[in-house]
C-alpha cells in the first residue's frame, strides 16, 4: 500500500506529458466536474490531454466551460503517458475498451473499489470526488481559475445532493469557499443543473409521483420509469434525474428506489435514504454498490418481479 498516494500522483503527473482522463459511464456531475477540473489544471502545466467517456454528459451540463471537450467513445485510442480513471471501482466500469493499456492512475471515494491501478487513491471518507481532485490540483501548485473552480464546485454540489447527503465536512465548504473566491458562481451553477427542465420532464415528473407506491409502512417509496411511460410522456431518461430526491423530502420516508428500464425486462435501480438506512448494503446483494445514501444495481426481469426482490431487500434494511 502506498504510504501517500496524494504524493505519488502528484510525481506521477510532474513526471508525465500526455494524459488521458475518464470517469464511470453515465457520467454525473461529479464525474464531469472530476474530469474537467482535472484537465484544466494539468493544460495549467503544458500537459496534452483527452477525455474519453462511454456516454456523453446529461443535457444539464451542457453549458459547462470545455464540456465540448469530451470525446464520446466505446475505445480509447493514442499514445497516452497516463490514464486518470475517477470515481470506478474498476476499469470496466468506464464502459470504454482500452485503458488497460497504460499507467493507470485510479482516484475514488466509492466503497468497494478494486485498487486497479499503478497509483490508487481511495478515500472513502469524501463527500465527492471532486474534493480529492482539489487536493490533486493544491498538490501540483496549480492555482484555481475560474474553469478549475466551476468544475470543482459542480462536482462538490452534485455528489452531495446539493449539500444534503453524508460525509459532508468542513473541508467541504472550504474547498466550495475556495470556489467561490476563485470565481465560481454558486447561483448560476444552480440554476443551469436544478432549473434547466423540460416538457418532457414536467409531464414525466407528474405521472412518476401519481404511481409512487409505499412499503414498510410508508417509509420506503418506489418508483418506475417504463419504456412505455417514457414514451408516453415524451421524455428522456435525463429528463428523469433528480425525481428520486422528491419523495424523501417527506419526513415518513427514509429510503427510496427508482426502476428504470432500460431495455426491455432490464431495470436499471437508484436508491437514495436519510440516516442509518444504508441502500449500499441494499445495492450489493445485487452486485451493484454506491455509498450509505446514495447506490444503484441492475436486475433483469418482469417489473413485478424485479420490484418484489428488490422491496424485501429495501424493507429489511429501514431502521
Amino acid at each position: 500500500m502506498i504510504a501517500n498516494p496524494l504524493a505519488e500522483i502528484r510525481d506521477a503527473i510532474l513526471q508525465r506529458q500526455r494524459f488521458v482522463i475518464t470517469s464511470h459511464a453515465r457520467p454525473d456531475g461529479d464525474a464531469i466536474g472530476s474530469q474537467l477540473a482535472m484537465a484544466y489544471a494539468l493544460r495549467e502545466l503544458g500537459k496534452d490531454v483527452q477525455i474519453v467517456d462511454k456516454d456523453p454528459p446529461p443535457p444539464q451540463f451542457q453549458s459547462l466551460p470545455g464540456i465540448r471537450d469530451i470525446q464520446v467513445s466505446p475505445t480509447v485510442h493514442g499514445q497516452f503517458d497516463a490514464a486518470i480513471v475517477m470515481e470506478c471501482g474498476d476499469l470496466s466500469r468506464t464502459g470504454v475498451d482500452g485503458f488497460d493499456r497504460y499507467f493507470v492512475i485510479n482516484i475514488d471515494h466509492h466503497p468497494g473499489n478494486r485498487n486497479f491501478g499503478a497509483i490508487n487513491w481511495f478515500d472513502p471518507a469524501r463527500a465527492a470526488c471532486g474534493e480529492m481532485v482539489f487536493d490533486v490540483i493544491e498538490a501540483l501548485g496549480v492555482t484555481l481559475t475560474p474553469d478549475i473552480a466551476t468544475h470543482v464546485y459542480v462536482a462538490v454540489l452534485t455528489d452531495t445532493g446539493g449539500f444534503h447527503f453524508s460525509h459532508i465536512t468542513p473541508r467541504t465548504f472550504e474547498i466550495c469557499r475556495r470556489c467561490t473566491e476563485a470565481g465560481a458562481q454558486p447561483e448560476t451553477i444552480a440554476r443551469a443543473i436544478y432549473d434547466n427542465s423540460t416538457m418532457g420532464r414536467l409531464r414525466l415528473m407528474g405521472a412518476v409521483l401519481h404511481d409512487l407506491e409505499f412499503e414498510g409502512n410508508g417509509r420506503a417509496a418506489f418508483a418506475a420509469l417504463t419504456l412505455k411511460l417514457l414514451q408516453d410522456t415524451g421524455a428522456t431518461h435525463e429528463d428523469s434525474d433528480g425525481l428520486i430526491n422528491i419523495p424523501l423530502s417527506v419526513k415518513e420516508i427514509q429510503a427510496v428506489a427508482f426502476f428504470k428500464e432500460i431495455e426491455p425486462e432490464h431495470f436499471r435501480i437508484s436508491m437514495r435514504s436519510k440516516g442509518d438506512v444504508d441502500v449500499n448494503r441494499v445495492a450489493n446483494v445485487f452486485g451493484g454498490g454506491g455509498h450509505k445514501n446514495a447506490a444503484g444495481c441492475s436486475l433483469y426481469g418482469p417489473y413485478a418481479e424485479v420490484r418484489r426482490r428488490l422491496v424485501d431487500e429495501l424493507t429489511r434494511a429501514l431502521v
